[in-house]
């Protein structure tokens, strides 16, 4: 999820080859899921349309990120085996980050950013590395959660590392997942748990704390969106109950809005003016909201501009592509697609078949919406107001993690490797 402007110049000056917007935060270059001039393919299966599958040490289900022709992957290694499903390990984990050559798929660097033994365990169905890495092309920002926050330069050396930004008490020993989020030269870093809350901007450059607000929020999972609006550059921020603004400058807060339901997971995304926050975990709301005189408590005001409060997302994020807002209800294959400035249904909580489970967030590339579950299958549907399923693609292995169009490709991080998907 990245609204940093800057990156789109530093991209295309990078090589010959990086001729489009590379995906290089959580929820790519529009900071909303879609790679406007991506074409991938929209048929593959484990050995289809296969350019090529590498595997990846450890466990994760963060999302890869592009810039030119790396790709970068973060990942968690239990030095010792028995440790990988201990509650609270008593053996230390190596959290590390990995580049990739998105041509070849070969490893061109590996690096170990930290070795230690966690505090705490994490949710059953993820690892220790659940983060999104950020890259401008010329750093890399990765963010283990309790375990660090570190920048890098391009070829793996280290610039700064923070550890001491504390250690999160998630609910139900769930452990880390929000993802940072890159705007400027600042990078903003959630921190919603069980513990003393609060949202902070670091400079990117150096890691210096910039600021830093409390919030009165308990365990949430999701991540920050930066949106440019009349001349201001405002950080929204989802949490149980509430929807919060703030402003990049200083953090001071610019408004609350209630509604949103318990442990929010979802990214929020924002189109003309407007953004839109969803949950759907022991309830379901997303609200729009007007960011036009918006200030102070919003709920119930006239920058609410329409709400909802069934079948809303809970891990997946939502997606917004010209114009239309898609998500899945809760965590399941129940699809709904509404026109974002209204609020008015295209289709409504149509079930697709046969996705069931769903953790990754859908993705919009070269007119599709790219929907997958994690039993590791993708149903391709079209980018438009109906609903017509184009494709159904098995890969043949589990996946979490957000698959990422980039140019021709779609790269799919998947439980023990990571796939090229290639037109031959």
């Amino acid at each position: 999820m990245k609204l940093s402007f800057t990156i789109l110049a530093s991209t295309l000056l990078l090589s010959p080859v990086a001729v489009h917007a590379d995906w290089m935060q959580w929820r790519g270059p529009n900071a909303n899921g879609t790679a406007n001039d991506a074409t991938p393919p929209t048929s593959w299966s484990s050995t289809e349309n296969v350019g090529w599958k590498i595997e990846i040490p450890g466990r994760g289900s963060s999302t890869p990120v592009i810039a030119g022709e790396n790709l970068f992957v973060t990942t968690a290694v239990a030095t010792d085996s028995a440790a990988e499903a201990s509650e609270k390990p008593t053996s230390p984990f190596q959290f590390l980050v990995l580049c990739i050559d998105r041509e070849s798929g070969d490893v061109r660097w590996k690096k170990t950013t930290a070795e230690l033994v966690p505090h705490s365990g994490h949710h059953a169905d993820h690892g220790y590395a659940s983060a999104s890495p950020i890259t401008d092309g010329k750093h890399l920002w990765v963010h283990f959660g309790s375990r660090g926050t570190f920048c890098l330069t391009i070829d793996g050396e280290l610039v700064w590392s923070r550890t001491d930004l504390g250690k999160m008490e998630t609910r139900g020993g769930f452990g880390d997942g929000s993802s940072p989020v890159l705007h400027g030269d600042r990078l903003v870093v959630p921190w919603d748990h069980e513990g003393d809350s609060y949202i902070t901007a670091l400079d990117a450059n150096t890691g210096k704390t910039l600021w830093k607000t409390p919030r009165s929020e308990s365990s949430s999972w999701t991540t920050p969106l930066v949106v440019e609006h009349a001349g201001q550059a405002i950080v929204v921020q989802s949490g149980p109950g509430f929807a919060r603004a703030y402003q990049l400058s200083d953090g001071k807060e610019i408004w609350s809005a209630a509604g949103q339901t318990g442990r929010p997971v979802a990214t929020p995304v924002a189109h003309d003016g407007m953004v839109f926050v969803g949950s759907g975990f022991q309830g379901a709301f997303l609200g729009a909201y007007k960011l036009d005189g918006a200030s102070g408590d919003i709920t119930g005001s006239a920058s609410v501009v329409w709400t909802l409060d069934k079948g809303t997302p809970d891990v997946p994020s939502l997606l917004l592509s010209q114009g239309r807002l898609y998500f899945h209800s809760a965590r399941n294959g129940i699809v709904s697609c509404l026109d974002a400035k209204t609020g008015e249904a295209h289709y409504v909580r149509e079930r697709i078949e046969p996705l069931r489970n769903v953790y990754a967030s859908p993705v919009a590339a070269g007119g599709y919406v790219f929907l997958t579950d994690r039993d590791g299958t993708t149903v391709v549907i079209k980018d438009g107001t109906e609903l017509e399923i184009v494709s159904t693609n098995q890969l043949g292995e589990p996946v979490d993690a957000t698959p990422v169009p980039d140019g021709s490709d779609i790269f799919i991080r998947a439980a023990k490797h990571l796939y090229c998907i290639r037109k031959k």
